[in-house]
């Protein structure tokens, strides 16, 4: 990306787009477009449409999604279905309509399928039965990166796809319909804040997943817009598997929460594994930088702060 392209972050409000946002400027750039939801419903298509007309940017970083853990996942499929597909299919037309010279869409592990071969290689992608508390957003994520791949096939675009580990950090949604680091971080926290003797979690703590700093993921998505030109959906990940177990002592350790743990075995776990194969981009010369304990510190830090509780 020249430093003077005109880069339009999609999202950019959440987790991994504001990351995106700032690092970005760290970086130099400085032509970026936001647009807040209040003011932009990319679930429209015309007012989509409308919007890229006017701006017409060169790169797109199509971050925005419909987002949350298990819970939210149960209890709402068909908006994570819907707004998930209503928001990729409006970007993704509107950039190739109005020549946006490249575009990067965000996946989500959870489009392997459920009993994925270890660690999961790219091409495993719908070569098995999905996991079924998350399926309605793998679905609409799998067409986000069939729909890059059509385009770049039929209408010669630069559209990628990339697939980050499970990401935590600054500002997530720290409750009960954010991802698991930032709900079990909220959870411990106001355990300790009310004394509380205890905590229950979901499921047994057994499930293994692969966790990467938000910081981190924005790195390689800037770093892969430079680099990648394929069509083929990249990995990006750390090289460390945690059990949920695991990383609730982290974050209880990290928290000061001394009470106990209790895993609550009749909640579902979600998928057994996931652990991304990142040898793809590891070839290409990036890492990640922060480790979970110093990502989860950084989290914690922040969250607190926002809270106005002390630490």
């Amino acid at each position: 990306m020249d430093k003077n392209a005109k880069i339009y972050v999609a999202g950019h409000t959440g987790m991994i787009g504001s990351a995106v946002v700032r690092r970005l400027q760290v970086a130099g750039y400085n032509r970026i477009v936001t647009k807040p939801r209040q003011e932009l419903d990319l679930t429209g298509r015309r007012e989509t449409e409308r919007f890229f007309a006017e701006t017409k940017p060169d790169c797109v970083f199509l971050c925005a999604a419909k987002v949350g853990g298990i819970g939210a996942n149960r209890a709402y499929p068909a908006d994570y279905i819907f707004q998930n597909l209503l928001i990729q299919t409006s970007v993704m037309d509107a950039a190739y309509r109005h020549n946006a010279k490249k575009l990067l869409f965000l996946a989500t592990p959870c489009l392997y399928p459920k009993d994925c071969p270890q660690p999961m290689k790219e091409e495993h992608i719908l070569a098995g039965p999905l996991e079924q508390t998350s399926e309605p957003f793998a679905v609409a994520k799998i067409a986000g990166v069939r729909m890059c791949q059509s385009y770049n096939k039929q209408y010669g675009t630069r559209f990628l796809s990339v697939i980050p580990a499970n990401g935590y950090g600054v500002n997530d949604h720290f409750d009960e319909g954010g991802h698991a680091v930032a709900a079990l971080m909220a959870k411990l926290h106001e355990a300790k804040i009310n004394e509380g003797p205890s905590v229950s979690v979901w499921g047994t703590g057994a499930p293994r997943r692969e966790f990467i700093y938000v910081d981190d993921i924005a790195d390689a998505l800037i770093f892969l817009m430079n680099e990648y030109d394929g069509s083929e959906v990249i990995n990006v990940g750390t090289g460390r598997e945690t059990s949920i177990g695991e990383l609730v002592k982290i974050i209880g350790k990290t928290a000061q929460f001394e009470g106990k743990i209790e895993f609550d075995h009749g909640k579902p776990d979600g998928n057994p594994r996931r652990f991304l194969d990142s040898s793809k981009i590891s070839s290409m010369g990036w890492k990640p930088k922060i480790s979970l304990e110093e990502g989860l510190r950084i989290t914690y830090e922040w969250f607190t702060n926002r809270r106005g509780q002390p630490g």
